[in-house]
């Protein structure tokens, strides 16, 4: 297991769109299989995590290795644009996660997950685009977030603030 003095957790910014690309098809990988191109990422379901990174509402973290500076996870929220949310009516926040693999089940999911809650307090209702069957599903249960809605191909989580 990674010990937290192993690596760094820091916030995302503008200029790391390149890298949530990566970390994007880290998690499509994870879904789809170690084989899934990275080409993969630019189909709409999976590019609207990513595309144009930085614009109101984009918050997220990042975990590096100390020693090699390698990116090892990330987690953002970005902010569903919907026409029929009405001004005052809370907005569901689009979680996107990935920890890369090799990495994966050593607490950094958990600690980026983590910090990516205690710093948005605000969103209690996100949207996560993953198979209900997808082991994230179960850290997320873990740090208070219920299934209220279920599909083939994604499951609608809340959190109660």
């Amino acid at each position: 297991m990674f010990e937290p003095t192993d690596y760094v957790i820091r916030p995302l910014t503008a200029a790391d769109e390149p890298l949530l690309w990566d970390m994007l098809h880290q998690g499509v990988q994870a879904i789809e299989g170690d084989a899934a191109p990275v080409e993969i990422v630019q189909r709409p379901e999976f590019a609207r995590h990513v595309t144009g990174w930085g614009r109101p509402g984009d918050t997220g973290f990042v975990a590096h290795d100390i020693e090699e500076g390698k990116p090892l996870g990330a987690a953002w929220f970005r902010q569903l644009t919907r026409q029929h949310d009405a001004p005052g009516k809370e907005l569901t926040a689009e979680l996107a996660f990935a920890v890369r693999r090799g990495h994966r089940r050593r607490g950094i999911g958990a600690a980026l997950l983590t910090q990516l809650v205690k710093a948005n307090p605000q969103h209690s209702h996100i949207l996560i685009s993953a198979p209900a069957s997808n082991p994230a599903v179960r850290l997320y249960e873990r740090f208070g977030f219920g299934v209220v809605q279920a599909t083939d191909s994604s499951v609608t989580m809340r959190r109660e603030v």
